[in-house]
């Protein structure tokens, strides 16, 4: 990887993360549940966007440093696969049956949310 690689893919990232954190807050406090509607609507949202991202990709053979900023650095700093995996354990100790909905449905959701994107 080269330094230009890796600089699009840190502002990507942090274009990523400091929007995951503003709209997760934003959608956290406006839900008032238990259930994190935050994180869940991020990562499905950051799904669908890789799945347009890499269609495009497919379709038209842009710059691999674009897909570097879009792909690798927003995306990935826009989803979080971690806090996901920490609010689920936090569920499954809580309320089994929500844990377990979590989980189906952010993997369920996500891979609809590609497939959609896909068509489009």
């Amino acid at each position: 990887m080269n330094f230009l690689t890796e600089v699009l893919v840190g502002v990507g990232a942090a274009g990523g993360s400091l929007g995951r954190h503003a709209i997760g807050n934003w959608i956290a406090k406006a839900a008032k549940s238990d259930f994190p509607w935050g994180t869940w609507v991020i990562n499905v949202a950051g799904t669908f966007m890789l799945g347009l991202f890499f269609k495009q990709f497919d379709l038209i053979h842009h710059h691999s440093d674009l897909w570097a900023l879009l792909g690798t650095g927003f995306c990935g700093g826009f989803t979080t696969f971690s806090t996901m995996s920490v609010e689920s354990v936090r569920l499954f100790k809580s309320n089994r049956l929500m844990g377990f909905i979590y989980v189906g449905s952010s993997l369920a959701v996500g891979l609809a949310a590609v497939w959609i994107a896909q068509q489009v």
